[in-house]
């Protein structure tokens, strides 16, 4: 099989939000020898990018999007793995979550696929995680980035709660911390005292890396 082919196959299976062919695929591209790093941005990543486009025109529904989001990070899993081991992978460690009351996960799971594209050990919490919990997690993995999202105005304010309870803990020092959503700005981000503000996937890779200066 051509590249090419596989790689538009990709992009249909998740489009259709099938997590079985969609994993199907990743091992395909393995068995060929293909690139997985190739194979990730050129299908996956793709991929769930339409769907996020899909979603915000309506074309699509919150379960489709989930959906679609669950068979890229199943996917991409298979294809990270052949990675671990090889040049540059410990660029860092990178804890990342959806903040408590927000269910939203399409976001989260490009910015994870290409963290780790790109070399970073990465520990995604899922979503809805409890400030305490973030704090929790990210202590036992030893991150040096906490990144979290908020998808809705009324969820916004666990990611302050972050920054004031690591603040109060005396752990603030410790961690480097990335805000994004669709709700979130950079000047919520200076409000709260976030290191960094990412407006979308690409952008939090970049910021991720100027900010650990790696």
């Amino acid at each position: 099989m051509e590249k090419q082919e596989l790689i538009s196959k990709i992009i249909e299976s998740v489009l259709d939000g099938d997590e079985v062919e969609a994993e199907a695929l990743a091992k395909q591209a393995l068995e060929y020898n293909f690139e997985p790093l190739e194979i990730i941005n050129e299908g996956y990543v793709a991929g769930i990018k339409q769907v996020g486009d899909m979603f915000e025109s309506g074309e699509l529904f919150l379960p489709e999007l989930i959906q679609a989001a669950e068979a890229v990070k199943k996917s991409t899993t298979i294809l990270n793995d052949a990675l671990v081991g090889g040049e540059g992978k410990d660029k860092g460690k990178v804890l990342i979550a959806t903040v408590e009351g927000d269910i939203h996960d399409i976001g989260k799971a490009i910015v994870v696929s290409l963290l780790v594209a790109n070399g970073f050990e990465v520990m995604d919490l899922g979503r809805d995680v409890p400030t305490r919990d973030i704090i929790a997690r990210a202590e036992e993995f030893q991150a040096d980035v906490i990144g979290t999202s908020a998808l809705l105005t009324t969820t916004m304010v666990k990611q302050q709660e972050l920054e004031d309870m690591l603040r109060k803990e005396g752990l603030r020092e410790k961690y480097k911390t990335i805000v994004g959503g669709a709700p979130v700005t950079v000047r919520w981000a200076d409000k709260i005292g976030a290191d960094a503000y990412a407006e979308n996937a690409g952008e939090g890779v970049n910021k991720i890396i100027s900010l650990l200066g790696r």
